[in-house]
């Protein structure tokens, strides 16, 4: 392993500190070498807050100049809720930069780079480009194609049920996968489930890790015809909420103004369009990802909502915690997935690795090509 490589990886592992906590904005990590010592590193913490390479400039000091800046992705070339990054580091008198990948936001994209080799600095990468884009799944793909990473958990038997007959499914797994759950809720913009699961457990979809200070997800609610309760726990939780409601269910709950001041959610209801008969999934999560900026969405829904995630190419990357039960073909299955008469009709999965959590085992799987 190159001395350029070791700096890359230990920028990929200060960026994974700032997970829970810097959203929508992508994880970035950085380190500042002199002389082969390494003088300071830095993460990005908070959105709108300073950029990885800022603090790690910032703790370098004047000791900055000559030297060789490593980052994970791309320095940033455009005025946000901070100043360019690139501008910075060429203030600092820094000589070289290595980067991991190429920023995909269009307002960056390259821009980052060029700016900084018309200031005479040396520029090198990409370096382990695949191991970066992994960091920032959903934000590479809310950039490039317009949507969000969309991860489905599913808690089920060995025989592939999720719940029984009379929709009883708590716990099927044990408190160890249950935890793990809550930190994939932790590092996602948003939790979506269906209403159906609403009015049968009136889930709270929030985030209730002991001493968790992140943000709280987005709570989504799919919800064609507006039949979730009003005291429903995802609509009175402290936090963000929306009803994804057919066009003619949004007008009527915005008329008997369901979301209400009155509630402790900051609740939205949002008219999506009719796609044969139910909301138009993939138009959701384009405005998940437009006016929400969603990067990463969580499902955690039945087997309804599941299964037309799944068969409309929507779901990215499927995460299973098989428990050691078997619950019998009464039971709910894992998703409905109509059509699929012959083999030539299943859906593809890759897996990635598998492990065990507590009693149970976690199975994640990438779903070969969705959109």
């Amino acid at each position: 392993m190159t001395q350029d490589e070791i700096h890359i990886r230990r920028c990929f592992a200060l960026a994974e500190q700032g997970r829970y906590s810097c959203r929508p904005n992508p994880v970035v990590g950085c380190v500042v070498v002199k002389d082969g010592l390494l003088l300071a590193e830095g993460w990005h913490q908070v959105a709108g807050q300073a950029h990885a390479e800022v603090r790690a400039l910032a703790q370098a000091g004047v000791d900055a100049a000559g030297s060789t800046v490593y980052v994970s992705l791309e320095p940033c070339v455009h005025h946000g809720r901070t100043g360019p990054c690139t501008e910075a580091l060429i203030d600092s008198g820094i000589e070289r930069l290595v980067y991991a990948m190429q920023d995909p936001n269009p307002l960056v994209a390259g821009k980052g780079l060029a700016r900084l080799r018309a200031a005479g600095i040396v520029v090198d990468g990409p370096l382990l480009e695949a191991e970066a884009a992994l960091l920032n799944p959903g934000f590479i793909k809310r950039m490039s194609k317009g949507l969000p990473w969309v991860r489905c958990k599913v808690g089920m038997s060995l025989d592939a049920r999720t719940a029984m007959h009379s929709g009883e499914s708590q716990w099927i797994t044990g408190p160890a996968a249950r935890t793990e759950v809550q930190w994939l809720r932790a590092r996602s913009c948003a939790v979506l489930t269906g209403v159906g699961t609403v009015l049968h457990d009136d889930p709270a979809l929030t985030v209730r890790l002991e001493h968790y200070r992140g943000l709280q997800p987005l709570r989504v609610i799919v919800d064609t015809n507006g039949r979730s309760p009003g005291k429903a726990r995802a609509l009175n939780l402290p936090g963000q909420a929306l009803l994804a409601c057919g066009p003619q269910a949004a007008r009527w709950l915005q008329q008997q103004e369901i979301c209400n001041s009155g509630l402790q959610a900051d609740c939205t209801v949002l008219a999506v369009p009719l796609l044969n008969g139910k909301p138009d999934l993939q138009q959701l999560l384009r405005t998940l990802a437009a006016e929400w900026s969603c990067n990463e969405v969580l499902v955690e829904a039945g087997a309804t909502l599941t299964g037309a995630l799944l068969q409309a190419g929507l779901v990215d990357e499927l995460i299973t915690y098989l428990a050691p039960a078997l619950l019998g073909d009464q039971a709910r299955p894992l998703a409905v997935l109509p059509g699929l008469g012959k083999l030539a009709d299943k859906i593809t999965l890759q897996f990635i690795d598998v492990a065990m959590v507590g009693e149970d085992c976690r199975i994640r799987s990438r779903v070969l090509n969705p959109h």
